[in-house]
């Protein structure tokens, strides 16, 4: 009998955000296959979905971080090279955000003939326009250098590895463009989203006052408390469409921008209508039972949020950015699409998502092209695997 072929995902750590769902996502699926054994590596293995990874699935923690200080990348590259000389995996699936090119380096410095996988889930424009928008006090290596080294870098290596990944068609093409690539050389996989045990989450007991019979309708918004997600967009169109209406508003993540959220959600006058508390273990009980998921993002690679509401027949709201919100919702059909920051547009969009909602079950049908079983098959293809 043939030894299973070792596995490895790579992983900046797993507080609670979209890439680690879709990680985990993989990870209890793929458990389903004894051709291999897995591995989940982590920069740093702290943050709340620790608990959630699958039995089975061995956690490797570097102990380290993909900051982008010389200290950090120091430790970094040398911690994914001593772990590939030692463990000697078969394929490396990188998911690091703006660090992908540092485990290309790692796996030369480790003489180890790992098959390299590279999955990018942002786009480069808007690497270089975040690290160029970091706080004046954060050191020049970081807040000016980087930025115009990344592009460099990234054409450099990418063409490396054994394969390079992205999320939407969008980012594909940009990607080849932008790398120089050969053309439809960037393959696409969609975020493996929609299983049952989504939709038994969504169908979970929830005891909360404002889900409670003859409450006010409520909107929900799910991310990190961060500037790509253009929270104050949201709070500025809410407002707005609260002058019209009582209408509440949730929204569930954490991040840097927290204490700026509400100091504008006071400053709006909407403390009693707005709730920000924080990362919750199940989010789908509430995007199940809300009227509408508003996405005001400046940016996506493929806003797996989006799919997750659809699945639990929720109305969805978005901005039309790139990239993945025109793709999930075909240009509007499954849902409204928003210029981005056009507060004027959000607000109305809310209006019409609340009185002339999308059918629910359409919903459900759609975001059913986004099932774990498809993402995992189409990854088992490029690490050559069969699927038994």
């Amino acid at each position: 009998m043939s030894k299973p072929k070792r596995i490895a995902f790579l992983l900046h750590s797993l507080e609670g955000g979209g890439i680690q769902r879709v990680v985990l996502n993989l990870l209890k699926e793929m458990l389903k296959y004894n051709a291999m054994s897995l591995d989940l590596v982590v920069a740093s293995a702290d943050g709340p979905y620790l608990e959630q990874v699958p039995a089975g699935v061995r956690v490797i923690d570097l102990h380290t971080s993909i900051e982008f200080r010389a200290k950090s990348l120091i430790r970094l590259v040398p911690a994914i090279a001593e772990y590939l000389r030692r463990e000697k995996p078969d394929t490396l699936l990188s998911h690091l955000p703006y660090a992908n090119v540092f485990t290309v380096i790692a796996k030369a410095l480790s003489g180890i003939p790992v098959d390299l996988v590279l999955i990018e889930h942002t786009f480069l424009y808007h690497k270089v326009v975040q690290l160029e928008s970091l706080p004046p006090k954060t050191d020049k290596y970081k807040r000016q250098l980087l930025p115009s080294l990344m592009p460099i870098m990234m054409r450099w290596f990418y063409p490396k590895a054994n394969a390079i990944i992205t999320v939407s068609q969008g980012m594909a093409r940009e990607l080849e463009r932008d790398l120089k690539l050969q053309p439809d050389s960037v393959k696409v996989i969609y975020n493996p989203v929609v299983d049952e045990s989504l939709l038994l989450k969504s169908n979970s007991a929830l005891n909360d006052p404002w889900f409670q019979p003859n409450q006010p309708p409520v909107l929900i918004a799910v991310g990190r408390l961060a500037a790509q997600k253009d929270y104050p967009s949201l709070l500025h169109a809410f407002a707005r469409f609260r002058e019209q209406r009582v209408v509440r508003l949730l929204i569930l993540g954490d991040g840097e921008a927290r204490s700026q959220l509400e100091a504008l959600v006071h400053k709006l006058g909407i403390d009693a209508d707005v709730l920000l508390p924080g990362f919750v273990q199940n989010p789908y009980a509430y995007i199940s039972r809300a009227s509408a998921l508003v996405l005001s993002s400046l940016w996506e690679g493929l806003p797996t949020v989006l799919i997750e509401a659809m699945a639990c027949g929720c109305q969805v709201i978005s901005t039309d950015c790139t990239y993945g919100p025109d793709e999930i919702l075909e240009q509007g059909k499954y849902g409204w699409l928003v210029p981005v920051g056009d507060v004027s547009a959000l607000a109305t969009a809310m209006q019409e998502a609340i009185d002339s909602p999308k059918k629910p079950d359409e919903l459900r049908h759609r975001a059913q092209n986004f099932r774990i079983e498809e993402a995992v098959s189409g990854y088992l293809k490029i690490i050559n695997l069969n699927q038994s």
